[in-house]
């Protein structure tokens, strides 16, 4: 699986990461995101919230995601497919 980041800033933050841990690139941002899940579900935990509550924050992470225009009709199903 690839992951293109375009963002100047968030590629010098994720090197500086790598450069200052002396780990690969790959690492560096496996590592920074599995601290921030931790940092998340530890916060959820020391708040008590409910599963209510972390169905909401993920509907709103969700919704923050960038919007695509494609639409998954029968067309797409079959071009991932190869059909």
């Amino acid at each position: 699986m690839v992951i293109h980041v375009k963002d100047e800033k968030t590629d010098a933050l994720v090197r500086r990461l790598a450069e200052s841990r002396g780990i690969g690139i790959t690492s560096a941002i496996k590592e920074a995101v599995e601290e921030a899940l931790t940092r998340d579900a530890q916060a959820d935990t020391r708040a008590g919230r409910g599963s209510d509550d972390r169905v909401r924050a993920m509907l709103q992470r969700w919704d923050r995601l960038p919007k695509t225009a494609v639409v998954p009709d029968k067309e797409f199903f079959d071009d991932l497919w190869g059909e």
